[in-house]
């Protein structure tokens, strides 16, 4: 066998969505690219800001001596200092450049955190439904994945059960707002509760538990909504995020992790995260896009483009009978599957030349996700679609 046992199990199971995108590829190719509407995958539609457009011009007319050549492995210092200037304000608490790491995207982040922090066998509590890489990543680092149900009608967190489910191997608890896939922001009450309950139960059993908070998409929110910054609310705290959907910068993987100043021990985390982002190989974020994304830290794309898009098909879907919580953020639907069997479900709409991901995909059988970050006009092509996949599962519509 060319590969471990592992990886070949890994691949057999892994993500939905790529199958998806490439079961897309091969309809686009039978019925033409028009006809087919896929809603798979999470890379956005839009362009970068024209901000980041100025900047890159600014570099290319103008090189920096030395700009390409070798960096500290945390990052270029001005970068580090302007994410740490957004955090500060965020939170009114004193996050420095010495607390942030830049990395190769949030998956590179997520992956120096734990490298850092995991012993061989650590829990690390996934609140499902949960971005199914969150599942590989722990494995990259010996440890445990222990899944933990959201509320499966609001999918906001049950704190109840998160404590429950932590033990004196409990090491973190990742979460995601505005959460992939289902587009729900944590509210600022449900963190609190969430830092109290860490804290009493780091003094239980004696160990630091460290919350991770994933947030590539805190700046994709709607309706005056915000996201709350988690350093305000959990003393051992970490942000990972990346800037994949804020500047539309999927394919240029760069992003950052950033520790909470109060964390305990936080100098030695630091140290940590950069020896693990050396040796990991991902040595440091590319240069060029530290440089491009230091005076960016406040311009994101243009939100209203993603929720027009959103009320549009949201309104559509629920008036043809699919039940969802409507998102406070992010780009994605989770609605619940009208069969039993989401997979089966899924299957059904390729008839229709629709694509969507089964919420298997997310450790949450039984529901579905759309992403809807594409081509408005893809989406009011598609809607004809929904109606005859509508009917054919027996929605009311």
């Amino acid at each position: 066998m060319a590969v471990a046992r592992k990886i070949a199990g890994f691949i057999a199971n892994s993500s939905w969505i790529r199958k998806m995108f490439e079961e897309g590829e091969r309809l686009r190719q039978q019925f033409g690219a028009d006809q087919v509407y896929d809603f798979t995958l999470g890379n956005p539609d839009v362009e970068p800001p024209q901000q980041f457009h100025g900047e890159f011009l600014k570099l290319a007319q103008a090189p920096l001596p030395g700009m390409h050549r070798y960096m500290n492995n945390a990052g270029y210092l001005e970068t580090r200092n302007a994410v740490a200037r957004l955090l500060s304000s965020a939170s009114d608490l004193p996050v420095k450049g010495d607390h942030v790491v830049m990395t190769c995207g949030a998956g590179g982040a997520l992956n120096v955190v734990l490298k850092t922090i995991l012993n061989p066998d650590d829990e690390v509590i996934l609140l499902a439904p949960y971005f199914v890489e969150y599942r590989f990543y722990i494995d990259n680092h010996g440890g445990q994945p222990v899944v933990v149900w959201t509320d499966r009608d609001t999918f906001q967190l049950d704190v109840d059960a998160i404590g429950a489910a932590i033990t004196e191997k409990t090491r973190a608890i990742i979460i995601c707002s505005p959460n992939n896939p289902t587009g729900v922001i944590y509210p600022a009450e449900t963190l609190a509760r969430l830092g109290e309950l860490v804290s009493a139960k780091e003094a239980q059993f004696g160990r630091q538990i460290c919350v991770i908070s994933d947030e590539p998409y805190a700046r994709i929110v709607y309706d005056g909504k915000s996201v709350p910054n988690i350093f305000r609310y959990v003393k051992n705290s970490v942000i990972v995020t990346s800037h994949s959907k804020d500047l539309a910068l999927p394919g240029e993987r760069i992003g950052y992790l950033a520790a909470n100043p109060r964390m305990n021990n936080v100098e030695q985390f630091m140290e940590g995260t950069v020896f693990s982002n050396r040796v990991l190989g991902f040595v440091n974020a590319p240069a060029l896009m530290q440089r491009l994304v230091a005076d960016l830290q406040h311009v994101s794309v243009d939100i209203a483009l993603y929720q027009r898009k959103r009320d549009l098909l949201y309104d559509a879907l629920t008036g043809l009978g699919f039940e969802m919580v409507k998102p406070d953020g992010a780009f994605y639907f989770f609605p619940k599957s009208p069969l039993a069997d989401d997979v089966e479900f899924v299957k059904l709409a390729q008839k229709h030349r629709i694509l969507l991901v089964p919420g298997a995909g997310f450790g949450a059988p039984g529901y579905f996700r759309i992403a809807y970050c594409v081509d408005q006009g893809m989406i009011e092509r598609s809607l004809p679609a929904w109606r005859e996949l509508a009917r054919e599962v027996g929605l009311s519509a």
